[in-house]
């Protein structure tokens, strides 16, 4: 396989993949919430948690794999660690925002906190903690994942670029290594136990979605459409929809074809990845998928794609407020509707905002360019 990062150029099925995750996100962080019921993981294994790591992966390899080649090791270096630095600087304030409001929550109404509880009965530790990436809340602790798959992704670039097999091979060993041994781990302050997303583990999906990226390329911007490949994907997510769908939940007979133990999140069984790979497989080996996701009915998803860090971060407060009024008032029809309207709405219209605004700056740089294109040129040399 050719290792050659592929080109700059977003292909939107990503997008709105990455956008449809985080709007998952928001519902399943939102219990008990109607919307709960019809996520990802009620029609399978895995969830949006998977799709948005794999694509996490997917991305890395466009954005950071061509650093390396345009702009040198250095440059590249320099833009990991930047992004990384941003990320880090979300969570603290997403962490620090949920104390701030669960503690001003719970002196207006008397109740108890939930996960965060740890952390406003020793803040100063807890804080100390967070700084570390070594507590992390329920519903926050998928920022730190991201923070050290990229930091890692030098590394996994230099393995990739020895042999793609390598690459690939030393990540599926350490995968295999942390579902066998639950303690290599990372420590979470807050239950005294290890991170739920098993950084070691899931480093796996994450690699994963950089060589699909890199086959994605070698077949022109889409991954290769095979009958047989097609055939056995929807094969298989029927059988873990038939397996994995809460039908009691529905207050539906069990339809379960074979009695076996729920996928272990943590640590990535391989029916999760399986599954996720399936999924996804069709969508990006699909020029009609690609047609879907460029039309203009499908924008909001696809900005909040391409703005997922803070469209992400405005989910998790949402999302706390939501949590805060269904645990304040009764979590009926009317409250459900209100939450969803907001939280989704809200998540979009960041989205789009943000979408707009960096649709006129390009524009304003064209515009400067056509005017002093000399200047121009000097721009991209530096940025190159």
């Amino acid at each position: 396989m050719d290792i050659t990062p592929p080109k700059t150029t977003r292909d939107p099925r990503v997008d709105v993949l990455r956008g449809a995750a985080l709007l998952m996100i928001f519902a399943d962080h939102v219990p008990p919430d109607l919307l709960n019921h019809v996520t990802l993981h009620a029609y399978g294994f895995c969830d949006a948690a998977e799709v948005f790591v794999l694509l996490a992966g997917y991305s890395s390899m466009i954005a950071y794999g061509r650093a390396f080649e345009r702009d040198g090791t250095g440059q590249a270096l320099r833009k990991i660690a930047a992004r990384c630095a941003k990320i880090y600087l979300f969570q603290l304030g997403l962490l620090l925002f949920t104390m701030a409001a669960v503690e001003l929550w719970t002196r207006y109404t008397g109740l108890k906190p939930g996960v965060i509880a740890p952390m406003l009965r020793a803040p100063v530790q807890g804080l100390a903690h967070a700084v570390m990436l070594q507590a992390l809340p329920s519903y926050l602790d998928i920022l730190p994942l991201y923070v050290l798959l990229l930091a890692a992704f030098p590394l996994l670039y230099g393995l990739l670029r020895l042999h793609i097999w390598l690459g690939l091979g030393a990540s599926a060993l350490l995968w295999f290594v942390a579902g066998q041994v639950p303690a290599l781990n990372l420590p979470n302050w807050m239950d005294g136990k290890g991170w739920y997303f098993d950084p070691f583990a899931w480093q796996f999906l994450f690699a994963i979605g950089a060589v699909l990226s890199l086959r994605a390329a070698a077949g022109g911007g889409a991954l290769p459409r095979r009958r047989w490949l097609v055939a056995a994907a929807i094969a298989y997510l029927v059988l873990a929809f038939f397996q994995g769908a809460p039908w009691n939940d529905w207050n539906m007979a069990d339809h379960k074809l074979f009695a076996m133990a729920s996928p272990d999140k943590s640590t990535l069984a391989w029916p999760r990845i399986v599954d996720i790979l399936a999924l996804l497989y069709l969508v990006l080996s699909s020029e009609r998928a690609l047609r879907l996701c460029a039309s203009r009915w499908l924008q909001p998803l696809n900005a909040c794609g391409r703005h997922s860090l803070e469209v992400f971060s405005t989910c998790c407060v949402l999302a706390l407020c939501g949590r805060l009024w269904f645990r304040t008032h009764d979590a009926g029809l009317a409250g459900q509707v209100l939450v969803n309207v907001v939280g989704i709405g809200g998540m979009c219209l960041v989205g789009m905002v943000l979408e707009l605004r960096k649709a006129r700056g390009s524009a304003s740089l064209r515009h400067a360019e056509s005017v002093h294109p000399h200047d121009g040129l000097r721009r991209r040399t530096s940025i190159t």
